[in-house]
């Protein structure tokens, strides 16, 4: 079997019995091309040695950490596949193999202040689009600040659960909580806050109502444009961005930093790194913990401003 139908196989492998998204597995598909053409042109898989020069090559010509790490994840779980159906491959070449070590980027996030603006922004309007214009929008906005939800796990939210076909994601309200399917297919529930609530206590009737005039539409959608189609992932992004100009806040503010911005504030309120663990969905821990480099940048700021001797001129002794 050559390279490229080896790699054709894994794929399809991965991608039913992981449940992978489309996306992820052309991720997979692109970065293990490369490895296929190393095979191709040395005539067996490359083995440790190889790797280690190209990794190395990689460095040299300024490649980015993280590019090259993810490349090496991709090749090591591929291998670890391979050894197991290939007779001629005795071990995994990839692994104790580590790439350059990547700068730990913290995730974007508002202060409390920026998102208490960002929410309290002007309401209402007379004219009826408008009215349902802000309401839909105000109801996004709570509702990501709120629950921590991704983007695509947004706009998959349905008004409340459907039997047929089973909603995946809806929204109980009744339960103040939502159900949603994140990364890797894996659900899990998350609470709905008071402001949340009183902002999608608003907007649903005028999302049914809507519905009704137009007398088609996406009935399950829990947010929709005034077409009533289903809101796609960019119209949100979109209108976060013209919220947050419109409101003041100095930042580029986009759903993912609503999201971080959630998970750090109840981090510096709780202190229950597990808890916001699960809020966010995380398979590893490892992931929640950046946030709490955050908080210690927060913490280090309130420092900064009140004690007396970590200020550059400290008061003179008199």
């Amino acid at each position: 079997m050559s390279a490229s139908a080896q790699v054709a196989r894994y794929l399809e492998h991965v991608a039913h019995a992981k449940g992978l998204a489309e996306k992820t597995v052309l991720a997979y598909r692109q970065d293990l091309e490369l490895l296929v053409q190393m095979h191709d042109q040395l005539g067996t898989w490359p083995d440790a040695l190889v790797l280690r020069r190209w990794v190395a090559e990689q460095s040299r010509a300024d490649s980015a950490p993280r590019s090259i790490a993810r490349r090496l994840s991709a090749w090591r779980v591929f291998f670890d596949w391979l050894v197991l159906i290939e007779p001629s491959l005795k071990a995994n070449p990839v692994k104790g193999l580590r790439g350059p070590k990547a700068a730990r980027l913290l995730p974007k996030a508002i202060s409390p202040d920026q998102a208490a603006a960002l929410m309290d922004g002007p309401q209402g309007a007379a004219l009826q689009d408008v009215a349902f214009i802000n309401a839909r929008n105000q109801a996004m906005l709570e509702l990501l600040y709120s629950s921590g939800l991704r983007l695509s796990e947004l706009v998959g939210l349905d008004v409340h659960w459907f039997y047929k076909p089973a909603s995946s994601s809806w929204l109980d309200h009744g339960q103040a909580q939502v159900q949603v399917l994140g990364k890797g297919r894996k659900s899990r529930m998350v609470p709905v806050g008071v402001m949340a609530l009183q902002a999608l206590s608003l907007w649903i009737p005028m999302r049914a109502e809507r519905l009704q005039n137009l007398g088609i539409g996406d009935q399950r959608a829990l947010f929709i444009g005034q077409q009533g189609t289903r809101l796609s992932a960019r119209s949100v992004q979109s209108w976060v961005e013209k919220l947050a100009r419109e409101r003041g806040v100095p930042a580029r503010i986009h759903p993912h930093v609503m999201r971080h911005s959630m998970a750090s504030h109840v981090l510096q309120s709780s202190q229950d790194l597990r808890g916001v663990q699960e809020l966010l969905g995380h398979a590893n821990i490892s992931t929640t913990q950046v946030y709490t480099a955050l908080d210690f940048q927060h913490l280090a700021q309130v420092y900064d401003k009140a004690h007396p001797r970590a200020k550059k001129n400290p008061p003179s002794s008199g």
